[in-house]
């Protein structure tokens, strides 16, 4: 079967039925936080912006189907494009080596949700006037937290208007909504940043 563009993984047809387990094991290696392997093992199979390709297409496949805990016909479905020798590559090593794979993207999980929102504080202000625009009257927020950061509480200041605010209470809800109790922001509550989106709304000029 002839590799052909816009298969998901089509590039990895390239490589030789024998290789390709050997291949897949040790990408599985280098998001388990081993080593990936070398481009010197495979040049005579891909060029250099092929293989930054073949890395990058293997191991966000691997994650995607371990991180939505895809059956193995969901799976096969994903590979029905591929030749046989390399569905089988895939499936074995997804077989023999889930566990890991999921351990490793908890892991990421972990080191992304580290920090943690220790506070926060938040300040309404009207804009009157601006170097550019005599008569402004732009209600604006302050916005403080102080997030600890691998054991250190650092603050953060930002001032943010109506539409910066209301597109980081979607944002915080979105994310909430994504990792249901896992989220830090979950303790508090944003009615607060909430109401000054109405405040804004009452004192908005016409």
């Amino acid at each position: 079967m002839e590799p052909e563009e816009g298969v998901p993984l089509w590039r990895l047809q390239k490589l030789p039925a024998e290789l390709g387990l050997q291949l897949l094991h040790k990408i599985i290696d280098g998001i388990c936080g081993r080593t990936y392997p070398h481009y010197q093992d495979y040049h005579s199979v891909w060029d250099s912006t092929e293989w930054v390709h073949v890395l990058e297409d293997i191991t966000n496949f691997f994650k995607a189907v371990v991180g939505k805990n895809l059956s193995d016909e969901e799976i096969s479905q994903q590979l029905n494009q591929l030749n046989s020798s390399h569905q089988d590559a895939l499936m074995k090593c997804l077989e023999s080596r889930k566990d890991e794979v999921k351990q490793a993207l908890l892991e990421e999980v972990v080191e992304v949700s580290s920090s943690q929102l220790q506070d926060f504080d938040w300040q309404l202000k009207l804009a009157l006037s601006s170097d550019k625009i005599a008569t402004l009257q732009m209600p604006l927020l302050n916005l403080h937290l102080d997030v600890k950061e691998n054991g250190e509480v650092k603050p953060y200041s930002v001032e943010m208007s109506k539409e910066e605010l209301q597109n980081l209470i979607s944002s915080l809800e979105a994310a909430n909504k994504k990792l249901h109790n896992g989220f830090c922001f979950r303790k508090y509550s944003f009615l607060p940043l909430s109401f000054f989106v109405v405040w804004y709304g009452n004192h908005e000029t016409s």
